[in-house]
């Protein structure tokens, strides 16, 4: 896709949504990461209705330890992998508070540096939280890249790097949401809503459907 195109293509996400916001509630930087943890491969409403009662309760580092693993399974237990996550978060609440004052690190490698944090989940940490213009490429946006010809890639680090190549400075700080917006609710994986497309004629994608 030409950079005339790209920056077209982000024109009329922007006008057709001048303010996205991701789907994930959170009260703070800290509830942002414990969310983001738990909804890896899980949906976002899903996530929601857990943390809701959740944050009610904890909305600190210090908080969750005191409330214990046990007690924030019951929480998530309907979640995917709640385990694990239960798990990932209490350990991660305590290098926050041993390593960060209990703060959330504004920097990538330290983020990484939590348990349960990869980089897709620092990606968005640093952007909703903290206003980075960072690209978290999800399945959404790494379908994206490769069907609309935006940035392709044989994996979601190829797709990141060309996103943040590509997409011209005025655009980088909305990107993420606005791509994965997009994917979720237009340009779905198994029948896309080609003809409610607002960047349909941009698009590469030979298979469009047409109802």
């Amino acid at each position: 896709m030409k950079i005339a195109d790209i920056d077209d293509f982000y024109g009329r996400l922007a006008a057709a949504n001048p303010e996205p916001k991701g789907e994930l509630d959170y009260i703070n930087p800290y509830t942002l990461l414990v969310a983001v943890v738990l909804s890896a491969q899980a949906t976002d409403v899903g996530v929601n209705k857990a943390t809701g009662p959740l944050f009610k309760a904890v909305d600190t580092p210090e908080g969750m330890l005191a409330l214990g693993e046990a007690r924030l399974k019951d929480y998530v237990k309907s979640i995917g992998l709640y385990n694990t996550k239960a798990r990932n978060i209490i350990a991660l609440s305590q290098l926050l508070i041993d390593r960060h004052d209990g703060g959330v690190p504004r920097d990538r490698v330290a983020l990484e540096a939590l348990p349960g944090v990869g980089r897709k989940t620092a990606n968005v940490v640093l952007n909703i939280a903290f206003g980075e213009p960072t690209i978290a490429v999800d399945t959404h946006i790494f379908r994206i890249g490769n069907r609309t010809g935006l940035a392709p890639g044989k994996t979601p680090l190829d797709v990141e790097k060309k996103l943040i190549k590509r997409t011209p400075d005025r655009w980088r700080r909305h990107a993420h949401h606005w791509l994965i917006l997009h994917g979720r609710y237009v340009c779905k994986a198994r029948k896309p809503d080609c003809p409610g497309c607002v960047v349909r004629e941009l698009c590469r994608y030979k298979a469009k459907t047409t109802v």
